[in-house]
């Protein structure tokens, strides 16, 4: 196996206006070398004052999504060669759009305060008692919230959203993406107060639809779309008088 140097850029130290800047490290270049590799050998090998966030390593768990040469992306499984620039640079940086605790590692906790303003959390009218419901794969609203079920919160879409970037209250397309799987949740009972949490001005209608989001989920989810939905929901729902 051949064996060459990496220079690689990362953020270490706080947000930009705290003091926080990118340093230097010359890393060996490996065959099949992801970038949390990168990280990894650097925290262990040349400075273990590097701080930042991984646990599964297979795509798992997202909590090792950083910014790599501009773009968020999960560090497991993302391959160097993939990302590397033409003139051979690798940047790293924490995800954009959330406090910087530390160097590579964000503060999560606006992403999931976002979730739970959109009611993010399935409410059901059904007890351990009763029997288990059946619903039908076949019906447009089963199929409509199995598109967007697989989320597993790992800040990438909301670390590529320009409206975030732009209006910090806005809730974001992974809270937003929620929303639309328990609106499209035939068990759930909190579909009125679901609305009108998406409804106001820091929800659904707040969205450019730049598709960013959906561009960049490692899951291949398309939260603009069910954003899009919301609106049409939303709108029939008011013209109803049901908000």
């Amino acid at each position: 196996m051949s064996e060459t140097t990496l220079q690689v850029r990362i953020w270490r130290g706080g947000s930009a206006d705290v003091g926080g800047t990118f340093q230097t490290y010359d890393v060996p270049r490996r065959d099949s070398q992801t970038v949390l590799d990168v990280v990894t050998h650097v925290q262990r090998a040349i400075d273990p004052t590097l701080s930042y966030r991984y646990a599964c390593r297979v795509g798992m768990c997202g909590s090792c999504a950083m910014t790599v040469n501009g773009k968020a992306r999960w560090t497991c499984r993302t391959h160097v060669s993939r990302v590397i620039g033409d003139d051979g640079a690798l940047e790293i940086a924490p995800l954009a759009n959330l406090p910087v605790v530390k160097d590579l590692a964000t503060d999560m906790r606006p992403f999931f305060d976002k979730w739970a303003a959109a009611r993010g959390r399935f409410q059901g009218a059904q007890t351990r008692l009763d029997d288990f419901a059946r619903v039908s794969p076949d019906s447009p609203e089963r199929r409509a919230a199995n598109a967007g079920i697989e989320c597993i919160g790992c800040g990438v879409c909301y670390g590529s959203c320009d409206v975030v970037q732009w209006r910090p209250e806005f809730l974001g397309p992974a809270a937003l993406n929620r929303a639309w799987t328990l609106v499209n949740d035939v068990r759930d009972t909190d579909r009125r107060e679901r609305l009108r949490a998406v409804a106001g001005d820091a929800g659904c209608h707040s969205c450019h639809t730049q598709g960013s989001c959906t561009e960049r989920c490692p899951k291949g989810i398309a939260p603009t779309l069910g954003i899009a939905g919301l609106k049409r929901t939303v709108g029939r729902a008011a013209a109803k008088g049901e908000l």
